[in-house]
């Protein structure tokens, strides 16, 4: 198995500052918006982002929750491997309100689907937008496309693409892996 470096940790900053911008210009002060990081792994990029606004940028409304969807999958008790649950911590209301659903790659959209889903849980928001640090645009299952992306990626089925964060693998970086 081989590896190939996609983007290394500079890239990574200076893409997570251009989405906490390209936020910052579509909901001002937050007040209206809540960040959702989706289990498990856009979570990191979810705490990332919140903190880049909050420290950076000086926002001081910003809300951030993070939503299992794990239950909500449609894969769900069909393969071998058995899934694990992920905590849910949302502690706003999210009725009326501008939700960014936060994940580190877009591949299919069927955790996209699942987080519609189980949002649904916890009232109706006016408005779902999604961004995410990598966008695999040509292996979409479902006609799910993001508001914010931090790279295209053009990578066939094959081939996997591996974010990896500090505060999890102890480097930023993203890979693409491939036999």
């Amino acid at each position: 198995m081989s590896q190939k470096v996609l983007l290394n940790a500079k890239e990574v900053d200076i893409i997570l500052h251009r989405l906490a911008c390209q936020l910052i210009e579509n909901h001002h002060d937050f007040l209206n918006t809540v960040l959702i990081g989706l289990q498990p792994r856009g979570k990191f990029l979810a705490n990332r982002l919140a903190e880049m606004l909050k420290t950076d940028y000086k926002i001081k409304n910003i809300k951030l929750g993070h939503l299992d969807i794990t239950f909500f999958r449609d894969d769900f008790r069909r393969g071998e491997k058995i899934l694990e649950a992920n905590t849910t911590k949302i502690d706003f209301v999210v009725e009326n309100k501008n939700i960014v659903f936060i994940d580190d790659v877009l591949y299919t959209g069927r955790s996209i689907r699942a987080a519609l889903t189980a949002i649904q849980s916890f009232g109706r928001p006016n408005e779902i937008e999604l961004l995410t640090l990598i966008d695999r645009r040509f292996s979409r299952h479902l006609p799910i496309q993001p508001n914010y992306r931090g790279r295209q990626v053009d990578a066939i089925n094959e081939e996997k693409v591996k974010v990896n964060w500090f505060e999890n693998e102890g480097e930023d970086a993203v890979y693409l892996i491939y036999d």
